[in-house]
């Protein structure tokens, strides 16, 4: 899952993108809006994490013309303004979600789940399924059958990828942009390297993997 954070305060730029990062998230990073704009413009996110206060563009401006530009990705809209009036101003700008500083970070990590879920239009669903393979996406427990598999956070995040695409081919640039950030070298053989660790853990004693191979276009997870 790729997220953006725009905020120009450094120290809670960096608490966010840590957390995020320890629990498998691919994180960039603005600290005005004219940088966020930059991001969001050309690359695709799952969630972006937008502070209120910025400078350049303020946060406000910044959703509105990321809504004009036709995109829906689920905005999480931090601040310190608490008012009914200022939420609402939020919210009819195109944010779907309001977060008032000081904030936990469960309670972050619980609202991007939340709104992460809502677009793929699976509301209540909390669980990913291919056959007898579960993805709990609030307890990060991987299981086949009865048997609990475990996987790094790396590992988790293109596991949920490729459930959330279960039957489709995901080509490795797919693969990069939602499961590492801005920095991945696309040269490299990373994404390879995490399938075949993938393969190891989930496929057992299968002759054939659940993660097949197409030639020249990407990956596919079997529903089996």
């Amino acid at each position: 899952m790729r997220v953006l954070i725009v905020e120009d305060e450094k120290k809670m730029a960096s608490f966010i993108q840590r957390g995020l990062k320890e629990e498998g998230y691919a994180v960039d990073v603005a600290s005005d809006g004219e940088g966020g704009w930059d991001y969001a413009s050309v690359n695709e996110y799952d969630v972006i994490i937008l502070d209120w206060m910025l400078p350049k563009m303020d946060g406000l401006t910044l959703c509105g013309k990321i809504r004009e530009s036709g995109s829906r990705v689920p905005i999480l809209m931090l601040t310190v303004k608490d008012t009914v009036e200022d939420k609402i101003r939020g919210l009819d700008q195109g944010a779907d979600d309001y977060l008032t500083k000081p904030f936990s970070f469960e309670e972050l990590l619980a609202r991007l789940r939340a709104l992460t879920r809502r677009p793929r239009q699976i509301h209540e669903q909390t669980t990913l399924r291919a056959g007898n393979l579960t993805l709990d996406l609030v307890s990060h427990k991987v299981t086949i059958g009865n048997e609990q598999i475990a996987l790094s956070q790396k590992e988790f995040s293109l596991l949920e990828f490729l459930m959330r695409h279960k039957g489709q081919v995901v080509s490795r640039s797919q693969i990069a942009e939602h499961v590492w950030d801005i920095h991945f070298d696309p040269m490299s053989n990373t994404i390879d390297v995490f399938i075949n660790f993938l393969r190891k853990k989930i496929d057992g004693a299968r002759k054939k993997s659940r993660i097949e191979t197409v030639r020249g276009s990407g990956y596919r997870l079997v529903d089996s």
